[in-house]
């Protein structure tokens, strides 16, 4: 898929926030007011995505995180030079995925962990 405009990282989470900003026990930002996490899509205060360095990142299972990267849709995220963050990818740019069905998989996971 070619990336235009409208499937930038940005514009993708962009569109995240407007569909699940309004959901019960979601909210921009994980409770913080500035930092890491301070503009993520958290619920109940617990990060399921985010926009990081340009990159869309989404919390989800080890085994759904090496799927996607193993298909190519997606990198290992890390924090810092080398600590990778098992249950975090972060997806190519131009991944040709449904993005909201991946929030929806990155929400229920990280809601159950309650």
């Amino acid at each position: 898929m070619s990336e235009t405009e409208a499937e930038t990282p940005a514009a993708r989470y962009a569109a995240l926030v407007g569909a699940f900003g309004g959901r019960e026990g979601v909210a921009l930002g994980a409770g913080k007011k500035r930092g890491f996490g301070s503009d993520a899509l958290a619920v109940h205060g617990k990060i399921f995505a985010m926009l990081v360095s340009g990159a869309l990142v989404f919390k989800l299972p080890r085994q759904r995180v090496a799927e996607l990267v193993a298909s190519g849709a997606g990198t290992p995220f890390t924090v810092g030079t080398d600590k990778v963050m098992r249950e975090w990818v972060a997806l190519a740019p131009a991944a040709d995925v449904d993005v909201q069905a991946l929030a929806e998989e990155a929400l229920a996971f990280v809601g159950k962990a309650r």
